[in-house]
């Protein structure tokens, strides 16, 4: 029987143990808490789970060593160290986070090692690859050229749950992750124009599309999207931009924060003050009297604005003590983010994600083409986040030990032999993109 690592066990790792489990794969699961990877295993005789911390190089050495391939679900900063341990025995690994240029220069070594390190095998990033790229390649059979491309995603409370705070978010899968993501900034293509977003920026004028089944749907920049014209193979495109899905309420509410630098990571000593008097303190006032107009002012819109009554729910402008001493605003403010809005156990969170293409032909014809997808969970059995990230690494990992898969060196799926079968497979599993052709441009977002 093969044998699997799993390094981690977080909120999406379920469904990848699982699912190999069920193939009759031999898998350990290893985490820094044992009960955490024991309720992955969930007794199945051919799973076992292990206590281990980042900190044991030696232990992570053999461990590497006596399975066929690695799985790093850990936080992105490690997978450069399990990679060096697998290239060293010569092992397989998969991972589902972005290729980092200290990941990327590691190609050669995997290459001489006979190994492929596969990424970027997830959701966003992942099924947006795959799903992109079979429409991209159906496009360039065609003859025809990408004139434009928008690939947006988002992991969100399904609809009827989204209304209960004013912020339309629940938190069903990292949650320190969600928030910290507000501190990126944003590039892309559009109508021939490169745009840099700078942070203090980034939820400003959202883009807006109605969803199926869903409704409408604000839309932000989600990183760089340059490098991906290379990658997808549309150098004649005129717009490449990749966004984020959120509710109406989030990006309004988060600019404000940010504006308040509710979420940096600058730290200061909040020893004996309120929430009130952090933020007070944050934007220059000497006390927290009347902090909400204060807030307001500083923000300059009306003290019953949209954001202020979010962030007054959220309790930022209370006058409870927070109990902290040198710390962040962010891991203060996303501390009370996760105890007011974790998604509970017998809700469905959903994951959202759409292409859209303006596609141009020899004989003149332009269509848009639409590729959507539409998942629900739950917390009872398994999330949309859990199995939409977890699932697609499964199927890889199952062609990697198959020996489906030729390729060595550092990869992520963008090519056919790699991304239809996981596709087809994750189809059998009900999650499917929708495809839709021959619409009119004025489909395109505006």
């Amino acid at each position: 029987m093969k044998k699997v690592l799993i390094l981690g066990a977080g909120m999406v790792v379920k469904p990848i143990v699982t699912y190999l489990l069920e193939k009759e794969v031999l898998v350990t699961v290893a985490s820094r808490t044992r009960s955490k990877a024991d309720a992955m295993i969930d007794g199945h005789p051919n799973g076992t789970a292990l206590e281990w911390t980042v900190d044991d190089t030696e232990r992570l050495d053999i461990m590497i060593r006596e399975n066929d391939l690695t799985v790093s679900l850990l936080p992105w900063i490690h997978h450069i160290m399990v990679a060096k341990h697998c290239i060293k025995h010569k092992k397989n690994m998969v991972t589902t986070s972005y290729v980092k240029p200290e990941m990327k220069a590691l190609d050669q070594e995997a290459k001489d090692a006979g190994i492929i390190i596969l990424n970027e095998l997830g959701l966003d990033p992942g099924i947006d690859h795959m799903s992109a790229m079979r429409i991209i390649d159906h496009v360039h059979d065609k003859g025809g050229n990408i004139e434009e491309f928008y690939s947006i995603c988002g992991a969100l409370p399904a609809p009827e749950i989204a209304g209960d705070n004013p912020f339309r978010y629940k938190f069903s899968w990292s949650p320190k992750g969600v928030v910290l993501a507000g501190n990126n900034d944003g590039r892309f293509l559009r109508h021939g124009k490169e745009v840099y977003i700078p942070t203090e920026d980034l939820f400003k004028n959202p883009l807006s599309i109605d969803f199926p089944r869903v409704g409408k749907l604000d839309i932000y920049p989600n990183r760089d999207s340059m490098p991906y014209i290379d990658l997808y193979g549309i150098p004649e495109t005129k717009t490449m931009m990749r966004g984020t899905f959120r509710y109406e309420g989030w990006c309004e509410s988060m600019d404000a924060m940010k504006a308040l630098k509710l979420i940096t990571n600058d730290t200061h000593d909040f020893t004996g003050k309120s929430y009130a008097e952090m933020v007070a303190m944050l934007i220059g006032e000497e006390n927290a009297n009347n902090i909400t107009e204060k807030a307001a002012r500083f923000l300059n819109i009306p003290k019953d604005a949209y954001a202020i009554k979010a962030i007054e729910w959220l309790g930022l402008f209370s006058d409870e003590r927070m109990g902290r001493r040198q710390d962040s605003a962010f891991e203060i403010v996303s501390d009370l983010m996760i105890e007011k809005m974790m998604i509970g156990k017998t809700e469905r969170d959903m994951v959202a994600m759409q292409h859209i293409f303006l596609a141009a032909y020899p004989d003149g014809k332009k269509e848009v083409i639409k590729s959507s997808m539409l998942d629900f969970g739950s917390q009872e059995t398994d999330t949309a986040i859990a199995r939409t990230v977890a699932l697609p690494a499964a199927v890889g990992v199952e062609m990697v030990l198959d020996g489906q898969i030729a390729e060595k060196g550092v990869h992520i799926p963008v090519i056919p032999e790699i991304y239809n079968p996981i596709l087809d497979a994750l189809e059998r599993m009900d999650i499917r993109m929708q495809e839709e052709f021959g619409l009119q441009e004025s489909e395109i977002i505006q």
